[in-house]
Parts: C-alpha cells; structure tokens; sequence
C-alpha cells in the first residue's frame, strides 16, 4: 500500500515530479496514479491559469479529480475528501501507487488526516453569507479572530467563504478548535510526504515570470470564454487569482499592467501562508526541487520504499 503526498508552493514544480517519481515507479513494476490536490484545476476551463498540464504533457500517467466542476460550482472540502478518497482507494486496490499533488493545503489535509467535518446548517450559513455580503471579510475576521485566534490566523483575511465556514463550525459545535485541524492529526491511511521548498528569491522571480506568462499564453481569452459559462456567477472559480484579475482587466476595472501587478503579490501572498501550512508535516521529507542530486536522489528513494 502506498500513498505518497507531493505537496508544496505553487511554482515548485510538483506535477514535474509527480511525473518523474510515477516514471521512477514504473521502471520498478508498480503503475502510479495521480490524485489532483489543487483546488482551482478542479474547474472545467481553467487551465492556463491554474498551470494544469495538458493530456500530452501527462506522459501517459493517469490523472484524477481534475476538470470535475463547472465554474457555477462551489468547491467543497468535503466533498472533495470523499471523491479523493474514493480514487485513492480504488487506486491502492489495485495495487497501484496513488500520488495525492497539489498545494491546496486544507484540501491535502482532508485527505490523509482522519478529518471529519462537521456538519452544516443552511440558516445559519446564509445568516453568516448576508453578514460577509453586508459587512465584508474585515469584520467577520475580527470576530473569528476574537474568538478563536489560532484558527483566526491560519484563516485569509479576505477568504470569505473560509471565514463563514470557521464560524459556521463554531457556532454549531460551541468550540472554537472545532473550525481547525488538530496539532497532532491522526492518519487516515498510512502515507508519506515529500515537501518541495524552493528559496525564496528563485521561487519569486519563477512566480514573476509564471504570471507573465499567464496572459503571453492566452488568460484573457480563456476567461472571456469562461464568462458565458457563468464564471462571473461561480463562488469559487471567480474568485481564483490570475482569474478575478483577467474579469477585471475585461470588465475595465484593471489595466493590463494592473492585472499582472495584482495576480503577482497575490501570488507571492498564497505562496508564502502555502509554505506556513506545510511546515506543519513535520515528518515530511522537504527537498529543494531545483538541486538536481537531491532531487534524483529523493525519486529513487521514494520508488525503492515498498
């Protein structure tokens, strides 16, 4: 049975290697799959800024949970959990090896901790939903902050829909550590993890140049093809940086140079509090993707543990 996590910042390069550890495997006799732990590449659509690879460039390996959600859709932990589990353990029936990627880490957590959600009220939610839309994420942060602090700070400021679930939980159970994930989860099946962690100045040029990149190889038109099928509407999806940045740029809020401005300390912003959550796997092995010894190293290890 194996399950390897290959978590990390956006820009590390963790679909690259996701594909050289699944080749690495296949030179040994096991076939591995890959599991998509990245919130965004859930969506239909949303391709060129979410850096999802194309069929090609998935050299044959098999992938799951991506392209799953219609842009109108709320993505959901939850129900991500269960649709990842799901393949996971067909995957590991199979006697596959099953390789959870992404840097979406709450959605990473769900997954290999024995996470259980609470339950939710629809009252309550569209209470909380009226108070984000009446007041904004500022003020309801606050309140979270003043009664939970630590879930408070693992929480974006302005991530409203995280902000009304923390205190959604909160109310319903009458304890605050119930919105969070515990110091010490247990597993919900046995795995390992392998943290890529860039330096930081690298990681940032990379990230830079990734955004440039973005709107050279045509965001625009993916999200001006996108707004017909209700991106506009879409919870989640619109809300997605690079994406809410291009709705901008089209609508004429943002100008060009706005646009790209925005989606890179945006982007640097997500990669930072991305590098805070994953130090929080403490028995992860954290290599640096761009030291190539190591890098081969770690691969052929990674394949060699039964």
């Amino acid at each position: 049975m194996t399950l390897i996590a290959i978590v990390g910042a956006t820009g590390t390069g963790k679909s690259d290697f996701a594909l050289d550890l699944a080749e690495a495997f296949g030179r040994v006799g096991r076939v591995a799959e890959v599991v998509n732990a990245d919130a965004m590449q859930l969506y239909r659509g949303m391709d060129i800024g979410t850096a999802k690879l194309t069929e090609t460039q998935r050299r044959g390996v098999p992938h799951h949970l991506l392209d799953v959600l219609d842009v109108t859709e709320e993505a959901s932990v939850a129900a991500y959990q269960s649709s990842a589990r799901s393949v996971i353990d067909e995957i590991l029936a199979r006697d596959g090896v099953a390789l959870l990627v992404g840097g979406s880490g709450l959605y990473v957590s769900s997954v290999i901790h024995d996470f259980r959600f609470p339950g939710t009220d629809a009252a309550l939610r569209a209470r909380l939903e009226q108070e984000l839309a009446d007041q904004g994420p500022g003020l309801l942060h606050a309140r979270l902050r003043a009664i939970d602090p630590e879930t408070a700070a693992s929480v974006d400021a302005q991530n409203g829909r995280r902000i009304v679930r923390a205190l959604e939980v909160i109310e319903l159970t009458g304890e605050p550590k119930a919105a969070r994930l515990p110091d010490e989860p247990v597993p919900w099946r046995e795995h390992r993890i392998v943290h890529l962690r860039s330096d930081r100045a690298r990681l940032v040029q990379r990230l830079d140049e990734r955004t440039a990149a973005m709107w050279q190889g045509g965001l625009l038109d993916e999200v001006r093809g996108l707004i017909p099928q209700g991106i506009e509407r879409g919870v989640t999806a619109r809300q997605a940086i690079g994406y809410a940045q291009a709705l901008g740029e089209l609508a004429g809020r943002l100008t060009r140079q706005e646009a790209i401005d925005e989606t890179r300390q945006l982007t640097r912003t997500y990669a930072r509090r991305q590098v805070a959550w994953f130090k929080r796997y403490r028995h992860a092995e954290t290599i640096d993707p761009d030291d190539v010894v190591a890098r081969g190293a770690e691969l052929a290890r990674q394949a060699a543990i039964d």
